[in-house]
């Protein structure tokens, strides 16, 4: 059994991205405009825990998004946008882990929150 839920397909096997959304992604042209970035940005954000370092490597295009930054979409961000769908294509599934074998439980604690991952 499984189904979508908020975006993701949830099945025995784990959690994976909808392909709707990815082929939706992954025909968009590269942004034209600040409104664009902003776009592409919200819906690859959306699946941001299946891309490690999803921040730093977006980092050239949310650049453009600064106050007093004129917008040229250079090489390097034409490089991030073409990664980056490549990236949505290929998202690996989340599965449970094996608890058979060892792994590292990383903690981070405040006076206000903790962190886990």
């Amino acid at each position: 059994m499984e189904g979508i839920v908020l975006g993701q397909k949830i099945s025995r096997d784990g959690i994976d991205v909808d392909r709707v959304n990815i082929d939706t992604i992954s025909r968009l042209p590269p942004p034209t405009s600040v409104k664009d970035i902003r776009s592409f940005l919200g819906h690859a954000g959306f699946y941001r825990r299946f891309i490690k370092y999803f921040s730093k490597i977006t980092r050239p295009m949310t650049r453009l998004l600064e106050k007093d930054i004129p917008f040229v979409f250079y090489e390097e961000c034409l490089k991030v946008f073409k990664y980056l769908k490549e990236k949505l294509l290929s998202a690996p599934i989340l599965v449970s882990p094996d608890w058979t074998l060892p792994f590292e439980l990383i903690c981070n604690a405040s006076d206000h929150t903790v962190g886990v991952v």
